[in-house]
């Protein structure tokens, strides 16, 4: 099982296409997705709210039976840790080896979360490389730490695409079409969560 964490502020086709990518990769049987409910470590930006979130990556991955859409981090109360998370699906019992799916700028600065050996221990990280943290970058933020032997990298293809490009463009009322699947699309221009609510947002 992969798991893929993030804010998901919106969700867009680049996250899809690396889960598509790990999926190939590791031979994995199924990707999860998990939107953080509230941040340890930053403000979300233009929140419209967890529940929203959630409900954004349920219809990014809605029909393919290859993503599933986690809620743990949501329903549960506080500050969202992956450590938390790990540990939950492993006392799950479901005996799948883990897969924690990680941007090169998040497992540099993977030395800075809460309990990162854990963290290490539970799962095997899998970085998806592409525009950001190198790999020496990588080495030296995961120097020292227990378990860091054990990533593994990911050549992913370079989409350049982010949330916060999407929020830009859908507040202005530009076009979001193809930079997030259209049942997203869909939902920003009839919610208008990121501002403008205007019918050319989804075209």
């Amino acid at each position: 099982m992969g798991i893929l964490g993030g804010v998901f502020n919106p969700p867009h086709v680049g996250h899809l296409i690396c889960a598509q990518e790990a999926i190939i990769a590791l031979e994995l049987d199924r990707i999860l997705l998990v939107p953080v409910g509230e941040a340890s470590h930053r403000e979300v930006e233009q929140d419209p709210g967890p529940a929203a979130r959630v409900e954004m990556c349920e219809l990014a991955v809605g029909g393919d039976e290859r993503f599933e859409v986690s809620r743990l981090e949501v329903d549960r109360p506080g500050p969202s840790y992956t450590v938390d998370t790990l540990r939950e699906l492993a006392a799950g019992g479901l005996g799948e080896e883990m897969f924690l799916l990680l941007g090169g700028d998040q497992a540099a600065a993977l030395g800075t979360w809460h309990q990162p050996e854990e963290v290490l221990a539970l799962a095997t990280v899998a970085v998806l490389e592409r525009a950001g943290a190198g790999r020496d970058e990588v080495a030296r933020g995961l120097s020292g730490l227990r378990g860091a032997e054990r990533v593994i990298f990911l050549d992913t293809p370079r989409i350049d695409v982010s949330s916060s490009f999407v929020r830009e463009r859908a507040g202005a009322g530009l076009p979001i079409r193809y930079l997030v699947p259209d049942a997203v699309a869909g939902f920003i221009r009839d919610r208008g969560p990121y501002g403008a609510r205007r019918t050319v947002a989804a075209r």
